[in-house]
């Protein structure tokens, strides 16, 4: 009878839990909850084991909110600074003074007859968001690696993240290199823009596409290869000496035309003189080497992605 009775109870019991379990199911696909999740959902006892098993999977998801928040409020991720975004504008502010200091003062190198606060600027607008798309992205999976491990999100989703919000730094800084323009057409400096500048959008999009290419292949080799994060910092200062940023490409091409090829084969330096020569109305301008860009890019882009969504399924076994 004792024997009955238990058996009685466990199966009440059990009831009770696979009614509570169906209806926590029917919820979680009403919610579109991963189907993996479901399933050992199911195989738990109960809603307590189910609780105490998938805790950690709560907190990561949490963390996972939380940052995929900071990434996009430019406010928080200068949190509990003096100058807050402010250092979105002070930082390239103070490039471009060193480099009118060394590069312009010392050095002599000309700027094809333009200001050279506005000179620098123009380089320095578009470098700037591609080397930080690319060490950001590059960092994506070492960064990210406690929240990978504990919630189910598409991993592509990090990176283009990252992307678009440089996009907002980007737009501050454009903001900036406004008022430098305005300030010397007040002053009577003949600049001008022309049709070209319409491409700027096309160019956004290819140094986008370039930067996240480049971070993502980079971010996959790094889960093997973790000296090659060493290297990013170093690798991309060199990257800007070999883009015509500081110099125009007019004195490479009179003072070392042996090494124009280089230049040349550079992705970024279309991009960079297409800028240029749209808003300030000097530099070089070729739709071949555009459209070498152009191609260039998807490649790499695909590539990159290609190569993360390989990396993605196995990576935690590694890093």
């Amino acid at each position: 009878k004792d024997t009955s009775d238990q058996s009685s109870c466990n199966i009440h019991h059990s009831f009770k839990c696979q009614l509570k379990c169906r209806c926590v199911v029917d919820a979680c696909r009403k919610n579109g909850i991963h189907a993996n999740f479901l399933h050992e959902l199911l195989l738990s006892r109960n809603i307590g084991d189910f609780r105490k098993v998938h805790m950690d999977r709560y907190s990561g998801f949490a963390q996972f909110s939380d940052q995929f928040s900071r990434i996009w409020d430019i406010v928080t991720f200068y949190k509990q600074t003096v100058l807050g975004p402010l250092w979105f504008v002070i930082q390239p502010l103070l490039t471009t003074v060193m480099f009118m200091f060394v590069f312009g003062g010392i050095a002599g190198i000309p700027t094809d007859g333009l200001p050279q606060p506005l000179f620098y600027m123009a380089g320095l607008l578009c470098w700037n968001y591609f080397s930080e798309c690319l060490s950001r992205c590059s960092d994506t999976f070492n960064a990210n690696q406690n929240v990978f491990g504990k919630v189910y999100f598409p991993r592509l989703v990090v990176p283009l993240s990252i992307v678009i919000s440089c996009m907002i730094k980007m737009g501050i800084q454009f903001g900036l290199f406004v008022l430098i323009y305005i300030y010397y057409l007040c002053n009577g400096y003949s600049l001008m823009v022309n049709g070209y500048a319409w491409l700027a959008p096309l160019l956004l999009l290819m140094l986008a596409g370039l930067g996240l290419g480049f971070g993502l292949l980079i971010s996959s080799l790094t889960t093997k290869y973790r000296d090659l994060r060493f290297l990013i910092t170093f690798g991309v200062q060199l990257w800007m000496y070999a883009t015509p940023v500081i110099y125009p490409l007019s004195v490479m091409r009179q003072s070392h035309e042996q090494y124009m090829w280089i230049i040349v084969a550079n992705p970024l330096t279309s991009l960079i003189e297409t800028f240029k020569f749209g808003f300030l109305g000097v530099g070089t301008f070729s739709w071949f080497h555009l459209g070498y860009t152009l191609a260039f890019t998807v490649v790499i882009m695909l590539w990159g992605m290609v190569t993360f969504n390989r990396v993605q399924r196995s990576f935690m076994d590694v890093i």
